[in-house]
Formats: C-alpha cells, structure tokens, sequence
C-alpha cells in the first residue's frame, strides 16, 4: 500500500472513530434528558384537554426528554389506557414534531468556537425546526377546523388494525447501547445522586459531541471535500425525490429522524453539504422517524393507538406535499434558517436565546398561564 493510501485509509478509519463518538454522545444526551424529564414529561401530557396547550406540552415535554418517539410512546400508550383521547393526543404529536429538532440545535452548539462553521451549522440545524414550525402553522388550524388528520388517521387505522405489530432494532443501537450502558454503569458506581448523575452524563456526552464534530470536520474536509461537494449537492441535490426517499429509508432502519439529521450538520459545517441539498433529506427524515411507532401500535391491537400513530405519519406526509413541490413556501425556511445562521455569525448568545425561548420559555409560560386560568 502506498504512503498515501495508507493516509486516506487512516482518515476513513479515523472518520469513523469520531462518528461513532458523535452516535454516543447523542445517546448519552438521550439517556440524561430523559433521567431528568421523563416522568415530569408523562405528568405533563396527561394533565390537559385544551388542544392549544397540547401543542405546546408537546413541544416542551419533547424537548426535554430529547425524543419525539418516547413522547409519541407516551401520547400512545395514555391514548390506549383511555387517560387523553384522539383529539388531544394529536397537537402533542404536532408539539412533539417542533420540540424533536432541538437536538439538531444543540448539535450546531458544537461549532462555537469557529464563527463560520458555527454560522453554517446553524443554518443547517435549524432549517429543520423551521420547516416543522411551518407544517403546524399550516396544518393545526384544518385540523382545529376539520380534524383533517384524525379522519385520514382513522380511516388508515381501519385498513391495518389486524396487521401484526414487527420489533425493529435500531443497528446504531446495537452497536452504541454496550458503550453507552459501561459509560452509564461506571458513572453509578460513584453513588452520586440522581439529578448528578444525569448532569454528569450530560457533560461526558457534550465533551464527546465537541471532540467528535471538532474532528469530523477537520477529517473531512482534508479527505473528501472536492469528491463530495460533487456527489451531495450535483447529483442528490438535483434529485429531490430520491434523496428523500433514501433519507427516509435511512432513517427507518436508525429510528430516530435526529440522528440522521445530526449526523449532517458536520458536513453543513465543514462546507461540504449545502442546505438546499439538505431540506429533501430532512423532509425523508420526518417521515422515516414515524415507522416505529406505527410497527409498535399494530402489536397493541388498538384502534385508538394505531390512530395516533398514523396521524404522526399522515402530519409529515401532508407537510411535505404541502410544501416540497411549491418553490416559494420551499424557500421560506431556508431564508429564516439562514438569517438565524447570519445572526449566530454576528452574536453566538442569540442562538442560545432563540433555543431557550422557542423551545423552553414560550411553551413553558402558556402552559402554567393555562394552569393558573382554570
């Protein structure tokens, strides 16, 4: 082997080192939001029938527990006990479609420490927050109006209520739950108490997440850079359709639209990737994220929960239609992504001002002002 084939191959070798750092960081933050927020997320969700609110509840319980799938698990499970109906149900599931991207946010935080790459990742980690944002603003309303989703929801519930439930596990899973359960196991051993514990799980997954995108980019940008600015933005970019198929293909086997959608803001970065070449993947993404939940729900046998999980599929999917195929409302959140990326360029502390606020704050406020109305 050549001294240069033998570079190349220590750098692919390397790449993959720091991905699958960059995996388990992103597990490490799972596990610590949901020990923090889990039950205080399933004390939320049950604890109103105002469809508004529920949208916010969805957002806040989502980002805390760093997971639309454990807020959807949740959503169907009450939904199946009878404690919340349909109808409340599906805004927590809208909610949980906003609260999910803040993982791809926190993600681009990585890259604060080079203003450029910072402002690109953040352009690339929030082009997915706006796009869900703008499929709640469009579809809440038809289904305040309509209930446009539980209709379509129900009659696919109707065709495939007898159809077996199928256990599907995540590869990534499998490769990173070792790891991580040795990480999580030698952090108990020390005997702190529980809110330590999680915080310290948190830092261990940040310092992780630094090192592994720091890295990532670096590599990547030395390796591939030429060949895959060729390859992401001339041929996928080119071809729409597919990219969000193979996204959503991806992100069916994963089981999480945030890693896929992560494991793209190095390469956003790194400059490799643009984000027009990244909104169809995203939009794979969002759909792939709801096939657990579907495969999960048939084994319960359970008109109500096979609903519920059918309107996750059914919001993304009509967001898509919606928007993908109109050039204008396609352009929209870019233009807001990129205006935030130019904000985080100029001060790095209106970013975490904007992820506090849409996120936390807003969500927070309305549901205690709906809390201390009643």
């Amino acid at each position: 082997m050549e001294k240069n084939d033998l570079k190349i191959f220590y750098k692919i070798i390397s790449v993959l080192f720091f991905v699958y750092l960059f995996l388990l960081s992103i597990g490490l933050m799972g596990i610590s939001f949901k020990g923090f927020g889990k039950e205080f997320a399933e004390t939320l969700i049950g604890s109103t029938s105002n469809p508004f609110i529920g949208l916010f509840i969805g957002i806040l319980a989502t980002s805390i527990v760093q997971s639309s799938s454990t807020t959807t698990s949740i959503v169907v499970g009450m939904v199946g006990s009878g404690v919340i109906n349909i109808d409340n149900a599906i805004p927590i599931i809208l909610g949980a479609n906003i609260g999910t991207t803040v993982t791809n946010t926190l993600v681009s935080l990585g890259h604060v420490g080079r203003k450029e790459e910072f402002k690109r990742a953040i352009t690339g980690g929030s082009v997915h927050d706006f796009f869900n944002i703008m499929c709640v603003c469009i579809l809440f309303p038809l289904e305040l109006s309509f209930g446009l989703i539980n209709k379509l929801a129900s009659w696919m519930s109707k065709i495939f209520i007898n159809v077996g439930g199928i256990k599907f596990t995540s590869p990534i899973k499998i490769l990173t739950t070792p790891i991580i359960n040795i990480i999580k196991n030698t952090v108990l051993k020390l005997s702190l108490s529980n809110n330590l514990t999680y915080i310290l799980l948190l830092i261990i997954s940040f310092v992780f997440l630094f090192l592994a995108l720091y890295f990532i980019v670096k590599i990547m940008r030395s390796l591939v850079i030429d060949k895959a600015e060729i390859v992401l933005n001339k041929i996928i970019g080119k071809h729409g359709l597919a990219a969000i198929f193979v996204s959503l293909f991806f992100t069916a086997i994963v089981q999480s639209s945030s890693i896929t959608i992560a494991l793209m803001i190095p390469l956003i970065a790194a400059g490799i990737l643009t984000v027009e070449t990244m909104f169809p993947l995203i939009m794979g993404a969002n759909i792939g994220t709801t096939t657990t939940a579907i495969l999960a729900s048939f084994a319960t046998g359970n008109p109500a929960a096979v609903t519920v999980a059918f309107a996750h599929f059914i919001f993304n999917v009509i967001g898509v239609c919606c928007i993908y195929p109109i050039t204008p409302l396609r352009k929209i959140p870019i233009s807001l992504a990129r205006n935030l990326g130019r904000l985080a360029f100029k001060k790095r502390r209106y970013v975490i001002l904007y992820v506090l606020t849409l996120f936390f704050v807003i969500p927070g406020f309305l549901i205690m002002l709906s809390k201390s109305l009643k």
